[in-house]
């Protein structure tokens, strides 16, 4: 018997197939079965689309809450039997499932171990959590919210479509103000297609650049239908991060979604919010009216204010004669010139007679009066003569007197018995009225300097 060849190894990895080495199309499958079964298990938030309990299984199929996904779920008769009653068809659940991987038909599904119905107040646990969460970071704080607009030119309205609600908030917004103009965005409001339908119509009318408030309005219902939908966190998020006022209108008074906190205007009911959004035309006419009236009555008072005040004005004595005043002032102007004139008539005389005393005085010291006293100034060879014994007989002699010289020649001397000095002569000069005596040729006289 000839040998057979043995065949070729298979390639370890996926990577390492090629079309001259493929794997087996059993190798692919035992190592998906493998890879899945290395998978840990995971505990999945969804909604039951199908439920079906056959030989004591239960085949379901489990939808995501928020997007178009499902997967296939299969419980075994130990866990299927605590389902019955508990579960149905169109409940809310959390699984524990692991994936499962059949070879012989390349299918995958999830192997549930647990499984329950997500009742009202554990989804209410986590609103509450959410509530608390959004406070923190600070998303409901009364100062982030805006103001809404006196009077919107275009109102965004998300609603249900042909709903209560939708009427509601046309009807009495049209009857406070007539003009009011909206943008309607109709869209689911209940079920899981609710928050992301809203949130795209949310964005629609924030990036619209006429509308100037958003009107999120639901009317009432159960309160997984009225609460949950618009607690959902993308959609409260959302509407957090808007630059146009949003006006949250869900349910009535008693609903408290998130969405309530996070808007910058909660209203109790859709009715709340049309009154919220547009002034009451009949109102505003009313307070034009009163207003116009203050106006007018304010002005009229003023006018007569003023008016009593003119009159007052008028009535006074310095407006009746208003030259009066002007005569006072220049009278006033005359008295103050005439006593500015003798006050400086009068210095200007205190004045004069005091230069005519300097003068007067003056004069009575000058060498030029004392010569003309009859006193007169000898001089020798130039200089004065002030005592007899300084000349000789014979010689020429200078005599200077008030008017003119004296040419003349030295006859005789006589020394004085009691000599005089030049200050007592020129003191006595001064004071004396006498002429010189005739019996002297030489006579004392004033120093140079004073004759000078």
């Amino acid at each position: 018997m000839d040998d057979q060849p043995s065949p070729a190894p298979l390639p370890a990895t996926a990577s390492g197939t090629a079309p001259d080495a493929p794997w087996p199309l059993r190798v692919l499958s035992e190592n998906l079965k493998k890879y899945f079964e290395r998978a840990p298990e995971a505990w999945i938030e969804g909604q039951l689309i199908e439920f079906k309990v056959i030989r004591g299984n239960a085949w379901m199929t489990l939808r995501d809450l928020d997007e178009d996904y499902s997967l296939p779920v299969t419980a075994w008769r130990n866990v299927a039997s605590t389902l019955e009653g508990a579960v149905e068809q169109g409940s809310r659940v959390v699984a524990c499932v692991k994936p499962s991987f059949y070879t012989k038909t390349g299918r995958l599904n999830m192997i549930a171990s647990a499984m329950r119905p997500v009742g009202i107040g554990d989804l209410l646990a986590r609103v509450e959590k959410l509530r608390r969460t959004l406070e923190a970071e600070g998303l409901t704080s009364a100062a982030r919210k805006r103001p809404l607009p006196v009077l919107p030119h275009l109102i965004g309205l998300v609603t249900g479509k042909n709903s209560d609600a939708l009427k509601d908030v046309m009807r009495n917004a049209h009857l406070r103000w007539p003009e009011a103009r909206f943008e309607v965005r109709e869209v689911a409001v209940q079920g899981a297609h609710a928050p992301r339908e809203v949130m795209a119509a949310v964005a629609e009318l924030d990036a619209h650049p006429e509308v100037d408030v958003i009107i999120i309005a639901r009317g009432g219902g159960a309160l997984e239908e009225v609460v949950l939908p618009f607690s959902d966190e993308a959609l409260v998020r959302a509407v957090a991060a808007t630059h146009t006022p949003v006006v949250s209108a869900i349910g009535h008074e008693a609903d408290r979604p998130v969405l309530d906190d996070v808007a910058d205007v909660r209203a109790s009911t859709p009715t709340d919010a049309a009154k919220r959004v547009v002034p009451d035309a009949a109102l505003e006419r009313e307070a034009i009216s009163a207003a116009r009236l203050r106006l007018a009555s304010g002005v009229e008072r003023l006018v007569q204010q003023e008016a009593q005040s003119l009159q007052a004005l008028r009535t006074r004595p310095v407006m009746a004669q208003p030259e009066r005043l002007v005569d006072e002032r220049a009278q006033d102007l005359e008295r103050w010139r005439g006593r500015s004139r003798t006050s400086l008539s009068g210095r200007l005389d205190r004045e004069h007679d005091a230069v005519g005393h300097l003068r007067a005085r003056v004069r009575s010291l000058s060498p030029q009066k004392t010569l003309d006293r009859g006193y007169a100034v000898v001089q020798h060879e130039g200089e004065v003569v002030r005592h007899a014994g300084r000349v000789a007989v014979g010689d020429r002699l200078d005599i200077l007197v008030a008017a003119g010289r004296i040419g003349a020649a030295v006859t005789d001397t006589t020394d004085p018995v009691d000599p005089v000095g030049p200050a007592e002569i020129t003191d006595s000069a001064e004071h004396s009225d006498s002429a010189a005596p005739s019996g002297h040729t030489a006579t004392t006289t004033p120093t140079t300097e004073e004759t000078a």
